[in-house]
């Protein structure tokens, strides 16, 4: 927890207060805004290779159904061509995963910074070299009360969720293996990640409308910034593909 507190939680805090003062006219909700893009610019590189891969594995999920059906019985002979066809199409499975969780600690130390708020205890956390504001201004744009659950900016965050996961819905399979089981599992696959794009955004609403609004805001704006990275991820393969 020392290790946490002292190489996560204190360099956010304090970043977060050092954007407070520096940006003309600022409130904490700029100030959010603009942590939370600097933490996305710095994960971006590893966010990119996740995209890619999740991308990259929906495309072949026909293909990996079809191997499931072909050797359904015979599971070494699976796991070899299974693996052939990850290095066929430079895949790494495991590649989506590992940058999600590296950025978990980042995440959860930013969630513990807005909840724990700005009083003069916390405040102790500053560097000598930042400047102490006293009181912040938690009005966000003289209306939005971020101290205060938001139920408008709870709703702003599922209605960007659900465009998020609709993005990164799989296609369904294509005509030349449809009938098949491979197809059918495939075609459940698709059901299911249809039923999430639906049910996550609910979900996303009832927490946020449980939550502080500078922490809905928080959720809003990751949210905005990683669907623009996926349209540029996503834009970039398909003129690579075109090629």
């Amino acid at each position: 927890m020392n290790i946490f507190h002292t190489y996560l939680y204190q360099p956010i805090f304090n970043l977060l207060v050092f954007l407070y003062n520096v940006i003309p006219g600022a409130d904490v909700g700029f100030a959010i805004i603009a942590l939370t893009v600097i933490i996305k610019m710095i994960l971006w590189p590893f966010m990119n290779k996740s995209l890619q891969s999740q991308k990259a594995l929906q495309q072949i999920q026909p293909k990996i159904e079809e191997l499931k059906t072909k050797h359904k019985d015979n599971k070494e002979a699976l796991a070899k061509e299974m693996m052939e066809l990850y290095q066929q199409e430079k895949v790494n499975p495991l590649s989506s995963c590992l940058p999600i969780l590296l950025q978990l600690p980042v995440l959860i130390a930013l969630y513990q910074v807005l909840l724990n708020g700005f009083g003069a205890e916390q405040m102790s956390n500053l560097y000598p070299f930042i400047q102490n504001p006293g009181t912040m201004n938690h009005i966000f744009l003289g209306l939005v009360d971020l101290s205060k659950v938001n139920i408008v900016l709870a709703v702003l965050a599922g209605g960007f969720q659900f465009w998020q996961t609709k993005m990164m819905i799989g296609k369904q399979p294509p005509k030349e293996v449809k009938g098949t089981k491979g197809a059918e599992d495939e075609s459940v696959l698709a059901s299911m990640n249809k039923s999430m794009m639906y049910f996550m955004p609910v979900v996303t609403v009832m927490i946020g409308a449980s939550l502080p609004g500078g922490l809905t805001l928080y959720w809003v704006t990751i949210t905005v910034v990683s669907i623009i990275q996926q349209l540029i991820v996503f834009k970039k393969k398909e003129k690579k593909e075109q090629k």
